[in-house]
């Protein structure tokens, strides 16, 4: 762990206000040293930042985009993993504030504390320096992400997943609704379904691609 002066510098050197030491400090603090207070309350506002940043600015670039598309971008660059490779991108994992045990078993390499962390930096700026300043920090780190792949083109099931997490809706359920012809020859007929939305149904010689047919066919009729 560094001291105060250095991670100061290295904060404002990536665009963080980084004024008020105690915040700061807080936000870049595990659990695991046990100071009673960690970042798990600036990473709660943090995520909220975050989502409304990401989905604002997708909103103004892709406006053409269907709901279901923009769900599915949103909800892989605020991923935990969109998060920590953010964190890991600027520098965060030689200024995480861990306990020695955590430390020692890779709590500086975990993507997960890595995305957490990285969610309550951004709740730190909001609460020192207000949402235009943090908005443009996420347009700053997020760029190369929303510029990039992320999100644009996934496997039909997993599109549609998201898109249902996205969507508040429950999980998609599949289902083998018929099988027909020999063995060697065999199709399969899949329906998959969405509570409260829809359903859409696949033919395919394997119950697998049936199932990602079904998916495909499901996004392109309600996503």
């Amino acid at each position: 762990m560094t001291d105060w002066k250095e991670t100061k510098a290295w904060l404002v050197a990536n665009g963080f206000a980084a004024r008020d030491e105690a915040l700061w400090t807080e936000a870049l603090t595990h659990g695991s040293l046990g100071e009673g207070r960690d970042y798990q309350r600036l990473e709660f506002l943090g995520d909220r930042v975050l989502g409304l940043a990401i989905a604002e600015w997708l909103f103004e670039n892709q406006g053409s985009a269907s709901e279901g598309t923009l769900a599915q971008r949103l909800n892989a660059l605020v991923s935990k993993g969109a998060c920590a490779k953010v964190a890991r991108s600027i520098g965060v994992p030689d200024h995480l504030r861990l306990g020695r045990q955590a430390r020692e078993d890779g709590g500086a390499e975990s993507s997960n504390i890595l995305g957490d962390v990285m969610e309550s930096l951004l709740g730190a700026q909001l609460r020192e320096d207000g949402f235009e300043s943090a908005r443009a920090l996420v347009r700053a780190l997020w760029r190369d992400a929303v510029e990039g792949d992320a999100g644009r083109a996934k496997h039909p099931k997993s599109a549609l997943q998201e898109w249902a997490a996205g969507n508040r809706r429950r999980p998609p359920e599949y289902a083998l609704i018929d099988r027909s012809g020999p063995d060697h020859a065999a199709r399969f007929t899949v329906r998959v379904s969405v509570k409260n939305v829809g359903d859409a149904e696949a033919t395919a010689n394997s119950k697998q691609e049936a199932e990602t047919a079904a998916a495909k066919a499901f996004m392109e009729q309600y996503g």
